[in-house]
């Protein structure tokens, strides 16, 4: 490696050609970081005292895969995102410069001939810098002077407009643009493909401006090793389809995202959003995956981006299947994509019928939705999905899925019909995440003749207005005051109409009979109204159960006879290879017998989804997983704790921490319990692990 500081007009100015490669990510800036830099550049320009301005660093490859000779164009590791907006300033600059030349070296001629093109050269020779794909076209244009794709890059050209305008408001005074642009600094890194690896050496950087994404590191761990014909054809087959299929903007914001999701299917494990990198590696490592070859790994990945476009960003072109995909993103269910992409790639392999997968994802709806209204706690909900897979039998696939979401106990559990209908029809549902979503699937449940929700307005039939008018009063009655703070948000008082303004804070006969009153609604949502003749706490409480009973029909539960359910759960049921009487430590009469069988009550009373399973080493109590482990010893119980050491809460300092020490049991905490007296406090440190595993600790 050769590192060297360097003016970067003189780097441009001396290099041949810059190239950027295909793993690289497309040009990314946005105006926050293009203001930074024209801001230091205005300031260096203005400053005398201000000698120089360090940008960063350009890394590039300087031998390997062009011939080598004083032309050879050089590959960029580190450093697109500087050079690009370097160009589009100097380009803008070049436009209003005319015949005019404010500081040497800065005219128009000497601009374009130095640091934006090769003029003796042909081809795409000629240009100084080449980036990627739609990039490429968009920059070319931009130097040739010559009208943008229609398809172009979005940033090269909002970007170029930005400092179009930023040059525009400087009224032809260009002297210390020039001035500034001529201070900045780099730090010029040549690297020999020969004896330094580009690939160690990017992950390392950290570069000003926008960081590097998940994706962009997984994209340049996947291709950067490879030959250069390897490489574009892996580019140009899956990852730049992948590319346009998330499109420019979806691209950047949504597929750190969807791999983490990838992951989580291929895995089972959910990695933190900030180590996605890192998960990918180990996957692509993992033996099966690597023998496939990487081929075979970025063909899949492509794959499975096609199906998270199509039901994350609307792609779908299944017409129900995509108003099944646009319901779950108002409802706002990520945490199911995990589990719904095992459920697309098998509709796409026909190991799952259409009519069932739309069954699916409309239960899986059914699910969330039921639980957000029943207010219980989604903090397990990506655990619930990303095991969820483990459950499928696929020779009876929608049955498995009916059975699993039945079976699931306590925090996890599938609201029945009543909770669901009792909790819907006292929830302020005005002020909830998705109101104009449960509107909207309500009012247009089996209906072909579609209404189009969002250009009505929501009603509240009992005005929102805390000063009542007297007819109000008089029609809620002695305890209006009651009756309007506790049932006004709610799903009795709520509805839609276009007439908002006009019903204002009437009275209720008033609102039903006028001119496009509630007696000619077309709305199913005013169906009734008009033969209701007062509205108050009684009208409202039997309004609500109408509309719950509808409810439970648009987000129906599963239903299956109790024989088949019986047969799932006995699948459930494991013959245990072991059992208490097995640790010669637990033997009946022995002193921790009667300790482990008080520590197992408590355990078990946790929640009712714990269960015990008795090995041969120790005995493991479970959620979605060992929580805590317990081995029987002579004299006490040592308990491994499934959460890191750190995490733990323990002002008694019972804990130790026993990370990478190779114990029976799962986790990095160890705590021994020898009596009875501290059994309350040792349950304190196993709830803190049970309750780490059920809450949302991937993110």
């Amino acid at each position: 490696m050769k590192a060297t500081e360097a003016k970067l007009l003189d780097f441009l100015k001396k290099s041949p050609q810059f190239v950027i490669p295909i793993y690289q990510r497309t040009y990314s800036w946005s105006e926050q970081q293009c203001r930074q830099l024209w801001d230091d550049i205005m300031r260096a320009g203005t400053n005398d005292g201000i000698s120089a301005h360090f940008i960063g660093s350009v890394v590039y490859i300087e031998k390997g895969l062009y011939q080598v000779s004083s032309q050879s164009p050089l590959l960029v590791i580190d450093g697109q995102q500087r050079l690009t907006t370097t160009m589009l300033i100097l380009e803008a600059l070049s436009r209003y410069l005319g015949n005019t030349e404010p500081l040497e070296g800065f005219s128009a001629k000497k601009l374009r001939n130095y640091y934006l093109l090769n003029p003796l050269e042909d081809g795409e020779r000629a240009y100084k810098l080449l980036l990627t794909q739609t990039d490429k076209e968009s920059l070319l244009a931009l130097v040739t002077q010559k009208p943008l794709p229609d398809d172009g890059s979005l940033r090269i050209q909002e970007n170029f407009e930005f400092f179009n305008s930023q040059i525009d408001r400087l009224n032809g005074e260009l002297e210390t643009l020039c001035r500034g642009l001529s201070k900045l600094i780099i730090v010029d890194i040549a690297l020999s493909r020969d004896q330094d690896n580009p690939q160690l050496i990017f992950e390392s950087m950290n570069s000003t401006g926008k960081a590097l994404s998940q994706a962009d590191l997984i994209r340049n761990y996947v291709l950067m090793g490879l030959e250069p014909e390897h490489q574009t054809r892996l580019y140009r087959d899956h990852w730049r389809p992948m590319e346009v299929e998330f499109g420019q903007e979806g691209y950047g914001v949504y597929f750190d995202s969807f791999m983490r999701h990838y992951l989580t299917v291929k895995t089972g494990e959910i990695p933190r959003l900030d180590e996605v990198y890192e998960a990918f590696k180990q996957h692509s490592r993992r033996a099966e995956v690597a023998s496939a070859g990487v081929d075979s790994l970025v063909a899949e990945i492509h794959a499975f981006a096609r199906y998270f476009c199509a039901m994350a960003l609307g792609k779908e072109t299944d017409k129900q299947l995509g108003m099944a995909f646009k319901d779950l993103r108002e409802l706002k269910v990520d945490v199911a994509y995990p589990f719904l992409l095992e459920l697309y790639h098998d509709y796409q392999q026909d190991n799952l019928s259409r009519d069932d997968f739309h069954s699916a994802i409309r239960l899986i709806e059914a699910y969330v939705f039921r639980r957000a209204v029943c207010a219980i706690p989604t903090n397990s909900l990506n655990k619930t999905f990303a095991t969820f897979h483990k459950s499928l039998q696929k020779n009876r696939y929608l049955e498995s899925v009916k059975a699993h979401l039945l079976g699931l106990k306590s925090y996890r559990r599938f609201p029945n019909d009543e909770e669901f209908k009792r909790e819907l029809a006292v929830r302020d549902l005005y002020n909830f995440r998705s109101r104009s979503y449960w509107l909207r699937r309500l009012e247009n449940f089996e209906r072909k003749e579609r209404v189009p929700v969002d250009e009505y307005t929501i009603e509240h039939i009992m005005p929102q207005n805390e000063n009542l008018s007297v007819r109000w009063k008089d029609e809620l009655g002695p305890e209006w005051k009651r009756v309007h703070e506790t049932w006004l948000h709610t799903l009795g008082n709520l509805t839609l109409t276009g007439y908002n303004s006009e019903y204002s804070d009437r009275a209720f006969i008033e609102k039903r009979d006028m001119q496009g009153g509630f007696k000619q609604s077309p709305l199913r949502l005013n169906e009734g109204l008009g033969a209701v003749e007062a509205w108050n706490e009684d009208s409202i409480k039997n309004r609500a159960a109408k509309l719950a009973q509808e409810a439970v029909r648009v987000w129906a539960a599963p239903v299956l006879p109790d024989e088949i359910l019986d047969t799932y759960r006995n699948v459930a049921v494991k013959p245990e290879a072991y059992n208490v009487e097995d640790h010669p430590q637990l033997a009946n009469g022995t002193p921790m017998r009667a300790l482990f069988e008080q520590l197992r009550k408590e355990v078990l009373a946790l929640d009712p989804s714990v269960t015990e399973e008795v090995l041969k080493l120790y005995i493991a109590f479970k959620a979605e997983t060992n929580f805590v482990d317990v081995v029987p010893q002579k004299t006490r119980l040592r308990l491994s704790l499934n959460m890191p050491f750190h995490e733990l809460s323990d002002p008694k300092g019972m804990a130790r921490d026993v990370t990478n020490l190779g114990r029976w049991g799962n986790g990095d905490v160890e705590v021994g319990l020898s009596e009875e007296s501290e059994l309350a406090y040792v349950m304190g440190l196993i709830r803190q692990a049970f309750e780490k595993q059920m809450g949302n600790d991937a993110d």
